[in-house]
């Protein structure tokens, strides 16, 4: 187990059991708030850690599909540190691009995480698409898998999706990503003028960790 980050001396910090394949402090948070209560005798605020605490390696997303990204990263995870491991790949597919951007929804534009660039070049391809041919998801995968032998049998993906509507412009400040051009399904606002706490309970990402919870609360107690 590599946990050379983490406090595990007599007297400190409990030692961690489950680690997020994140570098993302806001997706930590999200999974602590989750598991909060869930698991009785776990402490989320030190043993629900993310990889950088658990000293886990970057993995490369050489899938082809969400969920294979996802299994590869929190497969590589457990591995590396010993312990049940939570990872997610997501993006937005829209419909009349048959899914894409998918996978490369960070790397659309051929700048990886370059935001701006990525819905720009996303906007002039869909400019003649008319409105009610706009439709788009934001799509999650998130995989759970275990250590040890055998580890391939305990290991599941659950899935998320946030439905909506492609706008001609961005609108609004918040989030990241494509939030500002997706226009979330009975709504009249774009994700990225809806606040942290309506996103939350909508998203794609929270969907599929909320459905990966009762697998999460399973390989935990088992340990």
């Amino acid at each position: 187990m590599n946990l050379n980050a983490v406090n595990t001396e007599p007297g400190g910090a409990p030692e961690p059991r489950l680690v997020l394949a994140t570098h993302n402090k806001g997706k930590l948070r999200e999974l602590r708030d989750l598991l909060r209560g869930q698991v009785p005798g776990l402490d989320v605020d030190t043993q629900v850690v993310d990889a950088a605490a658990a000293g886990a390696p970057d993995v490369v997303e050489t899938g082809v599909t969400f969920a294979e990204n996802a299994l590869l990263k929190a497969r590589a995870v457990a591995d590396s540190t010993g312990l049940v491991a939570i990872a997610d790949d997501s993006g937005l597919a829209v419909d009349v691009l048959g899914g894409a951007p998918g996978i490369f929804s960070a790397r659309w534009s051929g700048r990886h995480g370059d935001d701006a660039a990525n819905l720009r070049l996303l906007l002039d391809q869909l400019a003649d698409v008319p409105d009610g041919h706009r439709g788009a998801a934001f799509v999650c995968a998130a995989a759970l898998a275990v250590p040890g032998p055998g580890a391939a049998g305990r290991e599941v993906v659950e899935y998320g999706q946030l439905e909506g509507t492609l706008l001609r412009e961005p609108r609004g400040n918040g989030g990241f990503g494509y939030d500002p051009v997706l226009r979330p399904a009975g709504e009249d606002r774009s994700c990225a003028e809806l606040s942290p706490e309506e996103k939350n309970a909508i998203s794609h990402r929270g969907k599929a960790f909320r459905a990966l919870l009762p697998a999460i609360v399973g390989a935990l107690a088992r340990q």
